[in-house]
């Protein structure tokens, strides 16, 4: 019974996940416009559960230390109880932070509740050394690297844009339209008749207008090839996600040792796919719209930060956080292009720093419960 439970809880922290984390790859796409909200979380999707499969291979390191090994005493990590609540302290916190559109940290959220429930368990027993210097210490360092190597990116590929003698462009909307007008007609009430098409000039508001890139570069598009290079950027930060965060989860099955951990990656990629196609749109609306405004460029830039960080990170079993990553990167971006709203990351750090606390509590009083069954 308790490991049907605990099955059940894994699946609802990667919805969980799915839901808070899927999108942020791509919402530098949804946030110039350069693909709809569709599109973006399709390309999303794909990319993430490439990344979790890939983890079968590539991401042992974090799958052993997310057992919380080293963390706990082993006679409680063992426990069913343990690892239950775990996954349900970090699941309720994601969850809800979600609901609330605030993109925090999964990461953060099971390092809470693998430290509440060792406080519950074990008291002093918790290696609060090991939390500190290979877990929290990452998280906290990896927002830093991002808005850093974020902006050194854009740095670099916008002189070496200017170099090449690309310039950037607005559009204008011109075409024709209809227009139907209203004619008085003897011992009637006024009669309508359509007039011919005739050309036009629209005059938007300045965030409804795209900015793009003019020129060519070998024999291509300039905006072609930076619409291609985004996307493909974006995938690359969807696939370094779901590299990072599937064996974070899976590590919470480690403990069923009738199950093959590799069923274990494939259903965790597969719930994570579906929380993010079902409940993304509220933290994908404060990643695109509200941290920062962008163009194609810095977007690109911003991803590329992301994606390289979080492949290290992946290598070589550190545990950083996407979300951090990703939403500092963006407003790195913002801080260079002075279009950034300091108002909006305020919540959203203070919505990191409650993460921690929120998810020892939950997790530490289902164990609580947990452990007299």
């Amino acid at each position: 019974m308790m490991a049907i439970a605990l099955v059940l809880a894994t699946c609802f922290l990667a919805y969980a996940n799915g839901a808070n984390d899927n999108f942020k790859g791509v919402a530098s796409l949804f946030g110039c416009r350069a693909a709809s909200y569709r599109s973006a979380i399709t390309w999303a999707t794909i990319t993430t559960f490439a990344g979790s499969i890939t983890a079968i291979f590539f991401a042992q390191v974090l799958l052993k230390r997310f057992s919380g090994k080293g963390l706990v005493p082993d006679a409680i990590v063992g426990s069913e109880a343990f690892v239950l609540a775990v996954a349900l302290g970090a699941a309720m916190t994601v969850i809800l932070a979600t609901r609330l559109g605030f993109p925090i940290s999964t990461t953060h959220g099971l390092t809470g509740a693998i430290a509440g429930c060792g406080l519950v368990a074990a008291g002093n027993g918790v290696n609060f050394a090991a939390l500190g210097k290979g877990f929290v210490l990452p998280l906290l360092l990896s927002p830093i690297l991002a808005i850093g190597l974020g902006a050194l990116i854009y740095f670099i590929f916008r002189t070496s844009r200017l170099a090449l003698g690309i310039k950037k462009e607005w559009c204008i909307c011109l075409g024709t339209e209809e227009r139907v007008i209203a004619l008085p007609q003897p011992g009637s009430i006024l009669s309508l008749r359509r007039v011919a098409s005739a050309v036009t000039l629209t005059i938007d508001e300045q965030e409804n207008c795209r900015e793009r890139y003019a020129g060519s570069i070998f024999g291509l598009a300039s905006q072609q090839v930076m619409d291609g290079a985004h996307f493909l950027s974006a995938g690359i930060v969807s696939f370094a996600r779901g590299l990072n965060d599937t064996p974070k989860i899976v590590a919470l099955l480690l403990l069923l040792k009738a199950l093959d951990i590799r069923a274990g990656f494939v259903a965790v990629a597969m719930v994570m796919a579906v929380g993010g196609l079902i409940s993304a749109r509220r933290v994908a609306e404060t990643m695109s719209r509200k941290i920062t405004a962008m163009n194609h460029g810095q977007g690109f830039s911003a991803n590329l930060a992301t994606g390289i960080l979080v492949i290290l990170a992946s290598v070589f079993g550190l545990p950083v956080s996407t979300t951090h990553v990703s939403v500092g990167a963006l407003f790195g971006m913002g801080v260079v292009t002075g279009q950034g709203d300091p108002r909006t990351m305020l919540k959203i750090v203070l919505s990191w720093v409650i993460t921690l606390p929120c998810a020892a509590l939950i997790g530490g009083a289902a164990f609580a419960l947990l452990r007299h069954f």
